[in-house]
């Protein structure tokens, strides 16, 4: 081999690692802002991972992800935001309203995806479902709209009911809950409750009212005290109706409502997606289409309920 030759290959060999490196510092970066901690969303982190893996990008390989998490604190979340901004990642995602919005706030060209329970529209994150913004577009699981199905569930359960209570987000409204209460023919209690510290008394005061069933209302904070609601409800002995299937599957009573994972993981589609050059204005609100009813017949039989057979039948799992 001529001495020209050597060198032209040592040369290429030694430009190797820069260009590996030049490689590496290209990788996408997508900002995960969370509204509560990783340990309750555990679940979700991994749905959103998958619709990733759906589309071609597995984290360490050709993405990375910085989490950042309010740990059940609003007021963190702005901060939280500003720093992923200032880092300049290249998709920003919102866990949940709070975080969402505060990453609106955070940036008006990095492009953001988001889960909602709320409706994004009323709630100022996006302009419609099908244009919803510039930089801004996610996936809305429209709780709160179905939290008058869930009452007609708890009622179908409990036919005899006449009191029914409801323990919900201060920052939220229970006026969708107390309007289909009404139309049931039912008289509404409904409790707010800001801090895990004031769930007892809740329960209590819905123990004291004589409420013959609890609809445990949307929100983040719930999601992260799940352990506690179910077994405040266990101890009080009230049936109860919840958001999603990660309560039942933990000993809660009932549960309907889209799949938050599933809703994780086609945010990770929509992320990835933006990832290959689509814009978020161009990627509608996907809205769900399907809504799971889950049921536990062993804590109902711990209650001294018997399920209906047509409960059962609707149900579309049935947790043994």
């Amino acid at each position: 081999m001529r001495r020209r030759e050597v060198i032209t290959l040592l040369g290429g060999a030694a430009a190797w690692p820069l260009a590996a490196g030049a490689q590496q510092a290209a990788m996408p970066v997508i900002g995960y802002l969370g509204t509560t901690s990783l340990a309750p969303t555990t679940l979700y982190v991994a749905g959103f991972r998958q619709g990733l893996k759906e589309s071609g990008f597995v984290e360490g390989q050709n993405v990375s992800i910085e989490f950042r998490w309010g740990e059940g604190r609003p007021e963190r979340l702005q901060e939280l935001a500003i720093d992923l901004a200032n880092r300049q990642v290249t998709v920003m995602f919102g866990g949940g309203p709070p975080a969402a919005l505060a990453a609106k706030s955070a940036t008006t060209s990095i492009p953001i995806v988001f889960t909602s329970g709320d409706d994004p529209i009323k709630i100022g994150l996006v302009s419609s479902f099908n244009r919803p913004g510039p930089n801004v577009t996610g996936v809305s699981m429209l709780f709160r709209e179905v939290e008058a199905k869930r009452l007609e569930l708890l009622r179908e359960l409990v036919p005899t009911a006449r009191t029914v209570g409801m323990i919900f987000d201060p920052i939220r409204s229970s006026e969708e809950v107390e309007t289909a209460a009404r139309r049931l023919g039912l008289h509404l209690h409904a409790v707010s409750v800001a801090t895990e510290e004031q769930l007892e008394a809740a329960f209590s005061s819905l123990a004291d009212h004589r409420v013959e069933g609890v609809l445990v209302g949307s929100t983040p904070r719930f999601v992260r005290w799940r352990q506690r609601i179910i077994r405040w409800a266990a101890l009080t002995s009230l049936p109860a109706i919840y958001e999603t299937r990660e309560y039942v599957t933990e000993g809660g009573l009932m549960s309907y409502g889209a799949s938050v994972v599933d809703a994780y993981r086609q945010a990770g589609l929509y992320v990835a997606r933006i990832l290959k050059g689509e814009k978020p204005g161009d990627l509608p609100v996907v809205q769900p289409t399907k809504f799971d009813l889950v049921i536990n017949p062993k804590t109902a039989k711990a209650l001294g309920l018997t399920v209906p057979d047509k409960l059962l039948a609707l149900a579309d799992e049935v947790i043994e």
